[in-house]
């Protein structure tokens, strides 16, 4: 009786046990569960967290406890209580765990990223107009500048090193955190902090964004230079390929029809600054030239499977050159590769970006989206492409007086063998 009568004399103590009591239930129900969704509404001063869960994969055995003792302090703590957003929260909890995998191509991306990504690969988006990767270093660096794009036009190259955005230094940010900083409203401007391949210097770049819609597949045609020389007429088609996207294919197949309506006396397929893009759409391309395997893919467990042309090639006979530099990447490199192990044609200019990794894209609820590595890719002879490139049968480099006087050593030097 003496403690009953002590309790309810000392209501601070009561609420205490209260507090405790609603703090625990709380927990367990929270630990029972492995994944949350939080909710927060602001009322009064400090926003109040709840947390609906759903049960956890069966082989997940992660204790959830310390990420429940956060998001309990940080609406309580936290100066700016208006910086607290409910699903800002969530997201930075996702792209943080898929960060510690130490994978810069394995991402999450929010709806707004993934719209972005999404954009990209239709050809109409507002930016630059680059293609954003990492070196072996895993420092964020250029894979290439599209033709014709604000980008190209500033002169920034293939393997430059970004090293801010803007204010914000690119060390330890992620591929999507990077494309929303670089992304923005045609007519405005970002300002890129850069490094040249092999410059100790670094330089500031002040650009304007612009509307991008860039073809992908671009036609032209040159005489050989045998053919001027001895006299005889013979057209060399140069098929220019800036990326693989959506409409890609579509493009190629309408090239295609052109060219061999011209009946020409070799092709030259350019990949210079092709920073890649779909895996489908090189395979395409691919088997224009080449019948039977293009590219393998390697997976964790070892399993290796081979990928065929997907139709019967137009051009398995005509003369080849590809023409590919250290802006060439992803499946772009597929189809360099897929050319030289055929023994199918020359590769002219410099050795390839070396991005090799086979991304598998999961769509998540809400828009957002999960990019996760799942195997690498092999040249038809078992060559990895990841952070090794593939070498050019003739290596022509382009110096800067060739760049600045707009000479193409590489394209003669195709036309020559052609």
């Amino acid at each position: 009786m003496a403690k009953e009568k002590t309790v309810q004399k000392n209501p601070l103590f009561n609420f205490f046990l209260q507090f405790v009591a609603v703090a625990a239930i709380f927990f367990v129900i929270g630990f029972s569960f492995g994944q949350k969704k939080v909710q927060i509404d602001r009322k009064s001063f400090v926003p109040r967290v709840s947390v609906s869960s759903q049960t956890p994969p069966k082989d997940v055995n992660i204790n959830f406890s310390l990420m429940w003792d956060v998001l309990d302090k940080l609406p309580k703590e936290f100066l700016d209580k208006g910086a607290i957003d409910s699903q800002k929260l969530l997201y930075g909890a996702i792209s943080g765990m898929v960060r510690s995998l130490g994978d810069p191509y394995t991402a999450f991306f929010d709806p707004k990223q993934n719209e972005s990504v999404k954009q990209e690969l239709s050809g109409t988006y507002e930016g630059v107009g680059i293609q954003i990767g990492f070196d072996n270093d895993n420092r964020m660096v250029v894979i290439a500048p599209l033709s014709g794009t604000p980008a190209s036009e500033a002169g920034i190259r293939a393997k430059d090193l970004i090293l801010r955005i803007d204010d914000k230094v690119t060390i330890d940010m992620t591929l999507p955190e990077a494309v929303d900083l670089i992304r923005g409203p045609a007519g405005s401007k970002v300002k890129l902090f850069l490094q040249h391949k092999g410059d100790g210097e670094s330089f500031e770049k002040e650009i304007a964004r612009a509307k991008i819609n860039v073809k992908s597949v671009e036609v032209s045609y040159m005489q050989s230079l045998s053919a001027s020389k001895s006299g005889n007429k013979g057209e060399i088609a140069i098929i220019k390929v800036s990326r693989f996207g959506d409409t890609t294919d579509a493009e190629w197949d309408a090239a295609v029809g052109e060219v061999q309506n011209k009946n020409v006396a070799g092709i030259v397929v350019d990949m210079r600054n092709n920073p890649g893009g779909l895996l489908t759409s090189s395979i395409h391309l691919s088997s224009e030239f080449v019948s039977g395997i293009i590219v393998k893919q390697e997976f964790a467990n070892g399993k290796v499977d081979s990928l065929k042309s997907d139709h019967a090639g137009r051009f398995l006979k005509v003369p080849l050159v590809v023409l590919v530099n250290d802006g060439s990447a992803s499946a772009a490199e597929i189809f360099a590769g897929a050319m030289k192990d055929n023994n199918r044609g020359e590769l002219v200019g410099e050795k390839t970006f070396g991005k090799g990794t086979v991304q598998d894209v999961v769509d998540l609820s809400g828009g957002a989206s999960l990019h996760v590595t799942v195997a690498k890719w092999l040249t038809p002879k078992g060559k990895s492409i990841h952070k090794e490139g593939i070498e050019p049968d003739a290596n022509v480099k382009m110096t800067e007086d060739d760049i600045k006087n707009e000479k193409d050593p590489q394209l003669d030097k195709a036309l020559e063998l052609i």
